[in-house]
């Protein structure tokens, strides 16, 4: 085994996975290749929240199972979500598969690839019951200057929709002398900016509180304790919860020059008796008073969010308080799906499923409004100056692209080196970018 090709899919979190599995791989001696056909280990990093990412997959597997049948020694891995809901389901639908492991064993890669290149008749597969997390890994940063920090991992909240509780287990957070130490260390290795990833970072510290952990802080003290560390231009994160987005958080974001202006406040819905059934915690009234107080304190803050059409039971007139919804807090971006039902929740189960092409009717109207939207907040900013963080050549090769404080990809004009921090004269701008020149 000298080669391996990673695929890795979904959200951020799984991005930083994808990172920890390159450098658990590399420790082994294997080096990495673009293509799949030049590799020796093949492995499927999976997302299993929405139905598009599970078919994605299977197109995928079925590549690999051909090259499978060329090269008989080939192993094919599949990590991340997908295996922790499925288990031993998923050697039934794809038997070619040599071993699989869910997200909260990545520790056990190196295990896993030793068992499965020997195999012994049953395809191994370790998976989690309890809750329990990978330690500290280490990461093959895909940029030297930016590097993504998981603070929690899984989740409490059971929204009706969502198998996330199932396959990454109750809210765990790390000590935060650990995130500090880790902070530290990727700063000295020349890091600029570090994204915190949680499935809702603002209850993080709550279950080491709830554990008898007094003293463990909460999500406003990380910030100011990781704001406080020398060298540190920029900190993110992703995503939060509405109902856990406090006011000393808002403050906090509002006081803290390395905390950048972007909140990901994914509201689903805006209708009370679709938001009750998705088992959201918050009303519309209540949601959108949380984005006026972060406008107010925050008058450059970016608001992006994830929005639902077609969720079970809901009408017409439930899909209007939607649109109100998104007009009323004037989204600077927007991520739509349609509702995607999956095994074990208990929205999949529910009465008054949507038509299908209800479903893609009332995304394709979510779509145009929050592109509306979104033109309008880029407009903006043409004439003003704005902080960008230089992450490269643009996509035509004429000039650099980055990001702004506000998570806006910049295409740049001028000089610039990767991981330089710049000012720009904002000169143009579409619904997903703006254009500007150093």
């Amino acid at each position: 085994m000298r080669t391996y090709y990673l695929r890795s899919f979904g959200c951020q979190m799984n991005a930083h996975d994808a990172e920890r599995i390159s450098a658990l791989l590399e420790a082994e001696g294997l080096e990495r290749v673009d293509e799949p056909e030049g590799a020796d280990v093949l492995v499927y990093n999976t997302c299993t929240v929405r139905q598009s990412a599970d078919e994605r997959l299977a197109g995928h597997l079925g590549t690999a199972a051909r090259l499978k049948r060329e090269r008989a020694g080939r192993i094919i891995l599949v990590t991340g979500c997908l295996p922790q809901a499925e288990k031993d389901d998923l050697f039934r639908r794809f038997p070619f598969v040599d071993g699989a492991l869910g997200p909260q064993n990545l520790h056990r890669l190196p295990e896993l690839l030793e068992a499965a290149a020997e195999p012994a008749g049953r395809p191994p597969g370790f998976f989690a019951d309890g809750a329990t997390m990978s330690g500290d890994l280490a990461a093959r940063r895909e940029r030297p200057y930016q590097a993504w920090v998981q603070i929690m991992s899984g989740c409490t909240n059971f929204c009706s929709y969502c198998i996330v509780p199932r396959v990454r287990g109750p809210e765990r957070s790390r000590e935060s002398r650990t995130i500090v130490a880790e902070v530290c260390g990727l700063v000295a290795d020349g890091v600029r900016e570090v994204t915190l990833l949680g499935q809702n970072v603002n209850a993080y510290g709550l279950d080491l509180r709830r554990g008898g952990r007094v003293e463990a802080p909460d999500f406003p003290a990380l910030l100011r304790a990781l704001d406080a560390l020398p060298g540190l231009a920029r900190v993110r994160f992703m995503t939060s919860h509405p109902k856990d987005l406090s006011d000393d958080l808002i403050a906090a974001l509002a006081e803290l020059p390395s905390v950048c202006e972007h909140v990901h406040l994914p509201a689903q819905a805006g209708s009370d008796r679709v938001l009750a059934a998705m088992n959201r915690g918050y009303t519309a009234a209540a949601y959108l008073e949380r984005v006026q107080a972060l406008r107010e304190a925050l008058p450059d803050v970016c608001v992006t969010t994830d929005l639902i059409a077609g969720f079970p039971g809901e009408s017409e007139d439930d899909f209007a308080e939607t649109l109100e919804l998104v007009r009323a807090a004037a989204f600077d971006a927007a991520f739509t799906f349609v509702f995607s039902p999956r095994r074990g929740t208990a929205a999949a189960a529910s009465t008054g499923q949507v038509a299908a092409e209800v479903k893609r009717e009332r995304v394709e109207r979510l779509i145009a409004l929050t592109q509306e939207l979104a033109l309008g907040s880029r407009r903006r900013w043409i004439g003003r100056r704005a902080e960008v963080l230089i992450e490269g050549p643009s996509r035509d090769g004429k000039g650099l692209r980055g990001r702004t404080r506000q998570n806006v990809t910049a295409n740049v004009t001028g000089a610039a080196a990767p991981g330089a921090i710049v000012e720009i004269e904002v000169t143009g701008a579409t619904s997903t970018t703006l254009r500007g020149r150093v």
